[in-house]
């Protein structure tokens, strides 16, 4: 893993993953957290790619997508901005939840276990308090 900071963006890049991946993640995940806010710039392609030292299409590629995602506009001119719209970004969270919990059920499943017997595990590490949550109280 390789830390690389561009702007105010922090990424963690492996270079044994696809990069285009990395990248789209790393900034849905951002707008999802909200460490990017509504209507900011996100850096030049260029910028990005040299900031990380990947070829410009890479990061092309991942804008493109959170433009179909609707998480980004581009401007003529401009450059590449987060969107505005909070409902859009509160639409995208939602479903980036039940994504993670899907696959966290499919994981639990395939390891034999019940919803049922998922629940059950849920309810022991809720009442005990997630150990994240111990370090911030």
């Amino acid at each position: 893993m390789d830390a690389k900071q561009v702007g105010s963006l922090q990424f963690m890049i492996d270079f044994s993953l696809p990069l285009y991946e990395q990248i789209l993640n790393q900034i849905r995940s951002s707008v999802a957290k909200g460490e990017i806010g509504l209507g900011e710039k996100l850096p030049s392609v260029r910028e990005m790619a040299h900031s990380l030292k990947v070829n410009p299409n890479t990061v092309m590629r991942a804008y493109q997508e959170l433009e179909r995602d609707g998480l980004t506009e581009k401007r003529r001119g401009q450059g590449t901005f987060i969107t505005h719209d909070k409902d859009k970004v509160a639409e995208f969270r939602d479903d980036l939840a039940k994504e993670y919990i899907l696959n966290f059920i499919n994981s639990m499943e395939n390891l034999g276990f019940s919803l049922t017997d998922i629940q059950s595990y849920l309810k022991i590490i809720v009442r005990e308090g997630h150990p994240h949550d111990r370090n911030n109280h």
